[in-house]
């Protein structure tokens, strides 16, 4: 049985980007998902006793502690990757990065990330492949840029005819696979408006799900709108200046409820993905005593070591890339030297890495 290293208090190393690096080989990138979802492996880190165990996910309602409440991220996935030509004829690709998700649904002034071999200028416009346009109306620093669409009568319709599958690109590879569409999406999924997946919850299948409900483990939903805020690269070296971009939030009354009762309860809360887990710890933060608010918002909720969890108590994630915001989450619930550890074990045992890879459950 693999041990985990003692548990130490923060230090100052905790709080540098270069301490969460780790040797990840390019084999260890999952490129696709395993079938069935459940299948994915799961490397069970218990805080505890110090142990790390080697599971399935199918194998879930059984390891949780007595008296779970899974949380989940019910975010739907937008095909909000868009294809383009300059004028020149240069390729352009464009990643809109606040899509459907909230009251402004207008092909006016969406903020976009763009990828072009020699940039963006005011004025161009972009012919979309599938039969629409954009005018770019600003250009800004890192890769982002706003654009006027025109080709549909709304954004939706745009998207829907003209958009692709948003996939990371250490897993597109170029591809873009109908076989995606379905598969980089919850099953759960209702609200649309992410441009990723909450990837802890690609493993929850309908068949996991059942045998989770039959286990009596409530499962309640919540959504966050995962934006560029969740995946761009950390850019400031020391952590506590670190901030995440705002995300789009919103929790209804009854689930918001239900949680404040099973918290006053003393039920663990179990966050499927680092998504859900931001959502709660904001939500803890505003809280009048045990009530936690519903409504909608934006979260700009940066977690480090050091963050005192008001809500989740264990938390349910594929494995992260190095020098990450998720990673340094991970970290925080965690502890770095053991989340470290836990990742190199993870590498010699050949868990797949990231998005359609295999997950982590941290008890």
């Amino acid at each position: 049985m693999t041990q985990l290293p003692p548990q130490v208090p923060v230090t100052p190393l905790d709080l540098q980007l270069a301490s969460y690096d780790f040797g990840l080989p390019e084999a260890a990138i999952a490129q696709r998902p395993v079938e069935p979802r459940h299948a994915a492996r799961l490397l069970v880190i218990d805080r505890q006793n110090g142990e790390l165990r080697h599971h399935s996910v199918l194998d879930l309602p059984g390891l949780l502690p007595k008296g779970a409440v899974l949380v989940v991220n019910d975010t739907k996935v937008v095909p909000a990757r868009l294809r383009a030509k300059k004028p020149s004829g240069g390729a352009v690709e464009l990643l809109l990065e606040r899509p459907l998700g909230g009251t402004d649904r207008s092909l006016q002034g969406q903020p976009v990330l763009y990828k072009a071999s020699k940039g963006l200028k005011v004025g161009q416009t972009l012919e979309i492949e599938g039969g629409a346009s954009a005018i770019v109306v600003e250009v800004g620093e890192g890769g982002r840029a706003r654009i006027d669409l025109a080709g549909a009568d709304d954004l939706a319709e745009l998207l829907n005819r003209c958009g692709h599958v948003p996939l990371p690109p250490y897993i597109r590879g170029g591809r873009d696979d109908e076989a995606d569409k379905p598969r980089y999406q919850c099953t759960y999924a209702r609200h649309a408006g992410a441009v990723a997946a909450p990837t802890a919850g690609l493993h929850l299948s309908t068949e996991l799900l059942a045998a989770l409900q039959s286990a009596d483990i409530p499962v309640l939903s919540l959504t966050l709108h995962v934006g560029p805020g969740t995946f761009l690269p950390v850019r400031q070296p020391d952590l506590s200046r670190h901030q995440v971009l705002p995300e789009r939030y919103a929790i209804g009354d009854e689930t918001a409820q239900q949680l404040s009762e099973f918290r006053a309860q003393g039920r663990p809360i179990v966050a499927i993905g680092t998504t859900t887990t931001r959502v709660l710890e904001h939500l803890g933060r505003r809280a009048n005593g045990s009530q936690l608010p519903a409504g909608m918002g934006e979260t700009d909720m940066t977690i480090v070591p050091g963050h005192r969890f008001a809500v989740v108590d264990h938390l349910l994630t594929n494995f992260h890339l190095p020098q990450s915001s998720l990673l340094v989450l991970v970290a925080a619930l965690l502890g770095r030297e053991r989340a470290l550890f836990a990742y190199r074990c993870a590498v010699e045992q050949g868990y797949r890495f990231y998005s359609y890879g295999d997950a982590s459950l941290i008890l």
